[in-house]
């Protein structure tokens, strides 16, 4: 039997009902009587700010007067029609920096309304009872590739399904969902949600979804614009940033983005590995998710190393925090300068850094902490060869998503435009839908 205190990369370091405590639900569901209490606390405000600042522009006052009054369905449907994987962004949108964030009840108490809770409460309930909410308008007769089968090719082609158009989501994946599927922490997204609302969406009919297929693997773009009256891309960002330091190349050390993923189609989290001391280099969700799981592998030292300051990070206050609550040291102004270790990494020695008005440099100053394994969350870049113009390392769009080649259309990570969160994916995919819909009828 392995314990925390193990050396080296080991599975079985906690038992299975650690590990299952470990990674339950981040936020339990609320009951009825719990989200009626939550909801009684809203002001149901006229030009609410918290619509304002959700990026799909749900009417978030209407949906908790809906379940302040009984109604969590009719809740779930205002919630929908605006966010079709409104159950998934109540799990993982970063509400505490979006509605939450500018609730009035957080000026003026500290303590806004539970709205992700809430999002969550109504359309949990409607899809227990397997009910999808909107039906298909007459068929068009146009046909739609969506390449891609994350948050916004998923929102897109429900959008274009609902609409009448017939819609093929190509997935270079053995499965739908992106980045709901594999790149969020599995505490976040318990009991197969991911894959259980991608089943929900297929209900309005009209979408087929090819697995095994991508741009450059079986796909191409000028194939894809013959065949089918329009295409939106949302494949991601698939490729991830080289860390161009000495000793990169040592056994253990691995990208974040596939222990993610591993983790998340992991069906027994006892087989999975984990290091005594792991490091984590970035300051990214991606760096917390990495870190936080590690930890609740039974990891016995967790480390983040950021190279800028902690209001510098991506990852919100919240994550930091929710990282530090469960054990994991997070370091700041630290960058790598060499993976030290005989084949395997055992310790990575970092420089201090300062923002200084020529741009971020080292200090000259070093420290070493001991590491077996180490994973790297510094961003992740664009896969495509197509010939589409590029800006700032993303597909370049205008207006809702249209790129720079007739006919096609771009949303989510791959698009330069809003944030990479769920949400916005979301929205990017459901405006393109509708720019798309227009211009296939003749409107636009």
């Amino acid at each position: 039997m392995n314990s925390p205190t193990t050396s080296g990369i080991v599975a079985g370091r906690l038992s299975e009902q650690q590990l299952a405590d470990n990674f339950s639900d981040l936020h339990a569901p609320l009951d009825p009587h719990e989200a009626s209490v939550a909801a009684d606390r809203c002001y149901f405000c006229h030009d609410a700010p918290c619509v304002t600042a959700c990026p799909t522009d749900i009417d978030i006052p209407l949906f908790i007067r809906q379940i302040a009054t009984g109604q969590p369905e009719g809740a779930a449907k205002t919630i929908l029609s605006q966010n079709i994987l409104g159950g998934m962004c109540a799990r993982v949108c970063p509400t505490e920096t979006l509605c939450e964030q500018a609730c009035v009840r957080e000026e003026a108490e500290g303590k806004p309304v539970i709205i992700g809770q809430l999002q969550r409460f109504a359309t949990d309930t409607l899809m227990a009872q397997g009910i999808h909410p909107f039906a298909r308008e007459g068929n068009t007769g146009k046909r739609v590739a969506v390449v891609g089968a994350g948050p916004s090719g998923l929102a897109c082609a429900h959008r274009l399904a609902m609409r009448g158009h017939d819609v093929i989501i190509y997935e270079a994946s053995t499965k739908a969902g992106g980045l709901n599927e594999f790149g969020i922490a599995a505490y976040k997204s318990t009991d197969d949600f991911a894959a259980k609302e991608v089943d929900w969406l297929l209900k309005i009919g009209g979408i087929t979804i090819e697995t095994g297929k991508a741009l450059g693997q079986g796909l191409n773009l000028s194939d894809l614009t013959s065949e089918f009256d329009a295409v939106f891309l949302s494949i991601g960002l698939g490729g991830v940033n080289d860390l161009a330091t000495s000793g990169a190349d040592k056994i253990g050390v691995t990208d974040a983005v596939d222990f993610i993923s591993l983790l998340r189609q992991t069906d027994d989290l006892k087989t999975l590995p984990i290091g005594r001391n792991v490091v984590v280099i970035g300051g990214g969700m991606t760096a917390v998710d990495a870190a936080v799981q590690s930890k609740l592998l039974g990891a016995e030292n967790v480390t983040i190393a950021y190279r800028r300051g902690r209001d510098r990070m991506a990852a919100s206050e919240f994550e930091q925090d929710l990282a530090t609550s469960k054990g994991v040291r997070i370091l700041y102004n630290l960058q790598p300068i060499a993976f030290h270790g005989n084949g395997s990494v055992v310790e990575v020695e970092f420089e201090y850094t300062a923002d200084t008005p020529n741009g971020l440099q080292g200090t000259g100053e070093t420290m070493r902490i001991p590491a077996d394994q180490v994973f790297k969350a510094i961003g992740q870049t664009l896969e495509t060869s197509e010939q589409l113009k590029i800006e700032r390392g993303k597909i370049a769009v205008t207006g809702a998503g249209r790129t720079s080649v007739d006919g096609v259309w771009a949303g989510g990570d791959c698009a330069l435009g809003g944030e990479d969160l769920t949400v916005t994916a979301v929205a990017e995919g459901r405006d393109a839908a509708e720019d798309i819909h227009q211009t296939l009828m003749g409107k636009a």
